[in-house]
């Protein structure tokens, strides 16, 4: 897939004063003189003339979406758990679009409370769980997905700008099915990477740009549920080392920040298993990634700052329906991350936040449960408070508050 820049900024802020801000740059390097000696063509001699001052223009200010930036260029990551669709939710989506006066299904509806999260954000990553059908169908939901696209245009709409695909259920529907899902992304204008349509494609980097820095992603999945895939190269499979030979591929293409993520763990825990533990901490101690979390559970995971890097190892479902056995499978968990460069130019974790999350029906709605959840009341007080409490206690007990994540608010609008 290569290089790849899918993000144009959204906003930019006001330089700061002149003075203050060449004095920054010079420390970064990023401010330069040039005086030559020049050949005079009279005397045929090397004579010093004094030409006028160049300087390398100055990049604006790049804060980024979110919190405030401790220095000049800082941009952030929002990321969020697996897109998991299943009957009710595309019987949902087909009644949104009939209310709508829409043809087919509209997925926006379900994913709107997640917009304005997305909004504070520089880059917004998804999950896409499974394979995609075409717009008309047949659609299948468990054991053997087959969903509707229209899910991959409603995360569009919301503000994602690119999906990881490998999961254990990539190839429920064979190559078929995974060239299907990539080609709904690839209309829909998200990037994606995780599974693959070659070979060659397979040894590419996502690299996505943002106002201030270049963000790779590198995926793999723990397995495939038992299925072989028609080709080995069609689903990274989860290795440490081989996740780490794409990571220093990315620093050498450019990469400032490379995040990993992993589609592993145990379904419904609280706690993470030795396979995530021993491959985040794989990947921390490389000195190649930036951040590692993950997906697959159903459930949300601790927050681990180990060795200065943040492991978020699960993020719990992005959507799904409601479960009446797994309480943990209705929530799910948003977070995100901002990293600002220094002086010297190297990029680092200054701010990490986690939204609490609920899926709701009648209608079924993604719902923030955080303290100041802009849309007010998701299933009721004292359920929602008892979501958010429980979230709390599984994110914070290997340290990660002490380590300084927070919650994650948003001004709620009138």
């Amino acid at each position: 897939m290569g290089i790849t820049s899918g993000i144009t900024s959204r906003r930019w802020l006001a330089a700061a004063s002149a003075g203050a801000l060449l004095t920054a740059l010079a420390g970064c390097g990023l401010v330069a003189e040039q005086n030559r000696a020049t050949a005079d063509p009279q005397t045929n001699a090397a004579t010093s003339k004094a030409t006028p001052t160049a300087t390398v223009p100055a990049p604006v200010p790049t804060p980024g979406q979110g919190p405030d930036c401790p220095v000049l260029r800082c941009t952030t990551v929002l990321v969020t758990g697996d897109m998991l669709v299943h009957t009710q939710l595309w019987q949902q989506a087909q009644q949104d679009a009939v209310a709508a006066g829409k043809p087919g299904l509209d997925f926006v509806p379900l994913l709107e409370g997640q917009r304005r999260y997305i909004d504070s954000s520089d880059l917004a990553i998804c999950h896409q769980e499974t394979p995609v059908a075409g717009p008309d169908g047949p659609f299948s939901a468990y054991p053997s997905f087959n969903v509707p696209p229209q899910i991959i245009t409603a995360a569009k709409n919301v503000g994602y700008q690119a999906c990881t695909t490998a999961s254990n259920h990539t190839i429920d529907r064979g190559t078929d099915g995974l060239l299907r899902t990539l080609d709904q992304l690839d209309a829909a204008g998200l990037k994606h990477t995780g599974s693959y349509r070659t070979a060659t494609e397979s040894q590419g980097i996502l690299i996505m740009q943002t106002p201030a820095a270049k963000v790779a992603i590198i995926q793999a999945s723990y397995g495939l549920n038992g299925q072989i895939a028609e080709y080995p190269w069609q689903v990274d499979m989860l290795d440490a080392p081989a996740m780490i030979a794409k990571a220093v591929k990315a620093r050498a293409l450019g990469a400032d920040i490379v995040l990993g993520v992993m589609h592993a763990g145990d379904e419904y825990a609280s706690v993470p298993n030795g396979q995530q533990q021993d491959v985040a901490h794989a990947l921390v101690d490389s000195g190649q990634f930036s951040m590692v979390y993950g997906h697959h559970t159903h459930s949300v995971l601790p927050i681990e700052n180990y060795k200065g890097t943040w492991i978020v190892y699960g993020l719990g479902n992005g959507v799904t329906e409601l479960s009446p056995w797994y309480v943990v499978n209705n929530e799910g968990l948003l977070v995100r991350a901002q990293f600002a460069q220094d002086a010297a130019g190297k990029w680092a974790p200054t701010d990490l936040a986690w939204a609490p999350s609920v899926i709701v029906r009648d209608p079924y709605r993604w719902c923030s449960v955080a303290s100041d959840a802009p849309q007010g009341t998701c299933a009721g007080p004292e359920e929602d408070a008892a979501t958010r409490a429980r979230t709390t206690e599984v994110v914070e007990s290997m340290g990660a508050a002490a380590a300084g994540a927070h919650e994650l608010l948003v001004t709620r609008q009138p």
